[in-house]
C-alpha cells in the first residue's frame, strides 16, 4: 500500500512527498479530525441559554465522544488485545469522570449521589446490557461461542470484590451516618480499588497475557495500522477528550433540568451518563459478538465495568475531598438486590467457556428489570 502514491505518479516525487498518504492524519476518518475541533469551538458558546442551543451542544458532544472512542479503536487495533480494551476503558473512564465532577459541582438534586447511580448504572449496563444483548446475538448467529473461562472469572472476582466495598459496605460503616464514607475510610476503598484495577491490569496484559485470549480469535488486526496513524489518533484523541470535558461541564445543569422536567428520579441523571459514554463501547462489543470473537466482547463489558469502579471512584473521590463535596455511595436495599442478582448470575453463565443465548436472555431479563425499577420505583 506504500508504495501506490510513488507508482502512480513515477515523473513527481516531491509531489508524492506531500501527498495525504504522506501525512498519518489524513489515514483517519475525516469527521473524527473536524469535529474535536468543532466541540473546542462550541466551548465558546458557554452554558446553553435555550433547548435549541443545549440539543446541539448536546449533538456536538456526543459526536466529540465517538470521535474519542474512535481514536482510542484505532490505537487498539495497533496495540492489538488485551491492550486495546484497556485504552477504551481509560477514553471512557476520563469521559464519565468528567461528566460525573461537572453536575456534582453543580450540586443540583441527587448531586452527591451521582457516582454511585452511574458506576452502578455502568455495571448494570455492561454486565447485563452489553453481555446479554452480545450472547443473545452471537449465539443466535452461531449458536455457540467460546472464550477462555479463567480471564473472565479474574474480571468477575475482581469487579464483585470492588462492588461490595463501594457500592454496598458504605451502608454498614458507623463512622458516619447514613451510605456514606468518612474521608479516611473514603481514601482507604479508593486505594483498594486502584490497586484491585492495577493488579487486575498487570494479570491481564503482562502476567496471564493469555488468559485474556481466545485461541481460534484472530488478534492480528494490530498489524494492519501503521505506527503514524496510531500516533496521529494519540493526538487527536487527547484533543477529543479535552473537549468533551469543557463541553461536559457546559452541558450539565441542562442534563438535570431535562431529567427534572419530565419527572424522572434522579437516579435518571445517572443511566443517561453511563449510557452516553459506553454506546460507542457498546457498539464495538456488539460488532465483535457478530463476528464470532465474544472474548473481545467480555474483555470490553467485564474491562469496563473494572474501570467504571476502579478508577472512577478513585477520581471522583479525590474530587471531592479537594472540592469539599459529600459523596453518597451505598446503594438502596433494592439496587444491592439487583446487584447481587448480577454478580450470581454471572458467575453462573459464564462459568462454562461456551456461550448461548439462554444466557444473554437471562441478563436482558436482569438489565429490563433494573431500567423498569429505576423508572417506576
Amino acid at each position: 500500500m506504500s508504495d501506490q502514491p510513488s507508482a502512480a505518479h513515477p515523473s513527481h516525487p516531491a509531489q508524492s512527498q506531500t501527498s495525504p498518504a504522506t501525512f498519518p492524519c489524513f489515514a483517519l476518518a475525516p469527521w473524527t479530525i473536524v469535529v474535536p475541533f468543532l466541540a473546542l469551538a462550541a466551548i465558546a458558546l458557554g452554558k446553553p441559554g435555550s433547548i435549541p442551543m443545549a440539543v446541539l451542544i448536546a449533538v456536538v458532544l456526543g459526536a466529540a465522544i465517538m470521535a474519542a472512542v474512535y481514536h482510542a479503536e484505532v490505537i487498539a487495533h495497533r496495540v492489538g488485545e488485551p491492550f486495546g480494551t484497556l485504552i477504551l476503558a481509560f477514553a471512557v473512564t476520563v469521559i464519565e469522570t468528567s461528566l460525573i465532577v461537572s453536575i456534582m459541582l453543580s450540586e443540583g438534586v441527587g448531586a452527591q449521589a451521582l457516582a454511585r447511580d452511574t458506576v452502578f448504572a455502568a455495571v448494570m449496563i455492561t454486565i447485563n446490557g452489553i453481555v446479554g444483548v452480545c450472547l443473545l446475538l452471537g449465539g443466535g448467529r452461531h449458536h455457540e461461542q467460546g472464550y477462555t473461562q479463567s480471564g473472565v472469572n479474574h474480571g468477575l472476582a475482581i469487579l464483585a470484590t470492588l462492588s461490595i466495598l463501594t457500592l454496598v459496605l458504605p451502608n454498614f460503616t458507623t463512622s458516619q451516618t447514613g451510605p456514606f464514607y468518612n474521608d479516611k475510610q473514603l481514601i482507604f476503598v479508593a486505594v483498594d480499588a486502584l490497586m484491585l484495577y492495577g493488579t487486575f491490569v498487570v494479570a491481564q496484559t503482562i502476567r496471564h497475557r493469555d488468559h485474556f485470549l481466545y485461541p481460534e480469535e484472530n488478534d492480528g488486526s494490530h498489524e494492519t495500522v501503521p505506527a503514524a496513524k496510531a500516533i496521529a489518533a494519540g493526538a487527536m484523541l487527547l484533543v477529543a477528550l479535552v473537549a468533551v470535558v469543557m463541553l461536559a461541564k457546559a452541558l450539565s445543569p441542562s442534563i438535570e433540568a431535562g431529567v427534572a422536567a419530565i419527572g424522572a428520579p434522579p437516579a435518571t441523571v445517572g443511566i443517561i451518563i453511563a449510557a452516553l459514554v459506553l454506546a460507542p463501547e457498546s457498539l464495538a462489543a456488539l460488532g465483535a459478538a457478530r463476528a464470532n470473537r465474544v472474548q473481545t466482547s467480555l474483555n470490553l463489558a467485564i474491562g469496563s465495568a473494572l474501570a467504571t469502579i476502579g478508577l472512577t471512584i478513585p477520581a471522583v473521590a479525590i474530587a471531592s475531598l479537594w472540592m469539599g463535596l459529600d459523596l453518597e455511595l451505598g446503594l438502596s436495599l433494592k439496587s444491592i438486590a439487583l446487584l447481587g442478582l448480577t454478580l450470581l448470575v454471572a458467575t453462573m453463565t459464564l462459568s462454562t467457556g461456551r456461550t448461548t443465548l439462554v444466557q444473554g436472555m437471562v441478563h436482558l431479563v436482569i438489565f429490563s428489570t433494573y431500567l423498569f425499577t429505576t423508572l417506576v420505583p
